[in-house]
């Protein structure tokens, strides 16, 4: 297992931001994964975990610890459908694999970017679409108990870009070692088009299915045209995706931003509504965004909105992670005053606060 001090972290996440670790390790097997992570523990050391670092904000000073690179690689799909893949594993290549071999569940997940294991605890989803609808077990090292164990979905607490991995009274318990999704044969058809902007592209009523391939190869288009697929030389793509979460707002706290809406941009000023549960309505953070004052492109300075997407906010070259903190919280601010709504943070921070 490859080990290298005081090496710099920004190389390891999409932003290219964060200061460096004062240990590295890359681990290749589970078996070394859990090793290096008992070894912080039993040794009281601090612990980072990085996977593919598309979720990931480091603070300039570094991680004064041990930092793991995951980078276990194996991955299978059965004739049952069951796609098994080691925490490593790229998650696009798993998308890719599941639709070439005609199995849907995941193609709307297409070009996200990060790995297989950090897709639980998220919680990921797009285009309607979301990780918990296939998840048939979660692999851990439960690191309280020094044991491994297997969560199923009910044991997983999955919500709207959430899990039981990222409950408070659970912080840094779970290792997720290996992730198992169960897919469904529908014919080489995808799962019924559930977003509006999806159906548009395709020329379907939302509902429908369409073949697989066209399902990932339009989602990949949709994802692309807003800096949504890295390319490393389009600083559009130097972002942690979504910055902030769509806030879900309760009917009081809806009908105040509504209020809010029309007095400060006019009566015909609709927020977005989707359903989020009873008594409970989700809006969009992109609209709030847009509305407060803070267009595409927004900044003059390293740290920029992005010109191809509202809610990611990217390093346009040389930026320190302390420049995208200032733009967050101008734009977290700005919607909390013209809206009296307040954005949540979709990324993990690591030595930085908003």
């Amino acid at each position: 297992m490859q080990h290298l001090a005081d090496s710099p972290l920004a190389p390891l996440t999409t932003l290219r931001l964060g200061g460096p670790a004062r240990r590295l390790y890359e681990a290749t097997t589970t078996a070394e994964l859990v090793a290096v992570v008992k070894d912080a523990d039993d040794h009281g050391t601090p612990l980072l975990l990085i996977g593919g670092g598309s979720n990931l904000v480091v603070g300039d000073q570094g991680f004064d610890g041990i930092v793991v690179r995951i980078a276990t690689k194996g991955h299978s799909l059965g004739a049952n459908g069951l796609l098994s893949a080691d925490a490593g594993v790229r998650w696009d290549h798993l998308v890719e694999t599941a639709v070439d071999a005609g199995w849907a569940g995941v193609e709307f997940l297409s070009g996200i970017p990060g790995s297989a294991g950090a897709t639980p605890i998220q919680n990921v989803g797009a285009y309607g679409q979301e990780v918990a609808e296939t998840v048939a077990m979660v692999e851990v090292y439960d690191r309280r108990s020094g044991r491994m164990e297997l969560l199923d979905p009910s044991e997983c607490g999955f919500a709207y870009r959430d899990s039981v991995f990222k409950a408070p009274e659970n912080a840094d318990r779970y290792v997720v070692l290996r992730v198992h999704f169960q897919l469904r044969a529908e014919g080489g058809a995808s799962a019924p088009v559930k977003y509006a902007e999806v159906a548009r592209a395709l020329g379907v009523e939302q509902g429908a299915c369409v073949p697989l391939a066209t399902a990932r190869d339009t989602v990949l288009g949709l994802r692309r045209a807003k800096g949504m697929v890295l390319d490393e030389a389009d600083h559009d793509t130097w972002s942690a995706g979504s910055f902030f979460t769509n806030p879900i707002l309760t009917e009081a706290q809806f009908a105040d931003l509504v209020r809010r809406a029309a007095e400060r941009l006019g009566a015909e000023a609709e927020p977005p509504r989707y359903p989020a549960g009873e008594g409970l309505a989700k809006t969009s953070a992109a609209w709030l965004i847009e509305r407060a004052g803070f267009p595409k492109g927004y900044g003059t300075g390293p740290a920029r909105i992005s010109t191809k997407h509202t809610l990611a906010l990217t390093n346009r070259g040389g930026a320190k992670t302390e420049d995208l903190l200032s733009l967050a919280r101008e734009v977290r601010d700005g919607v909390r005053e013209f809206f009296g709504v307040e954005l949540v943070n979709e990324p993990i921070f690591v030595g930085a606060v908003l």
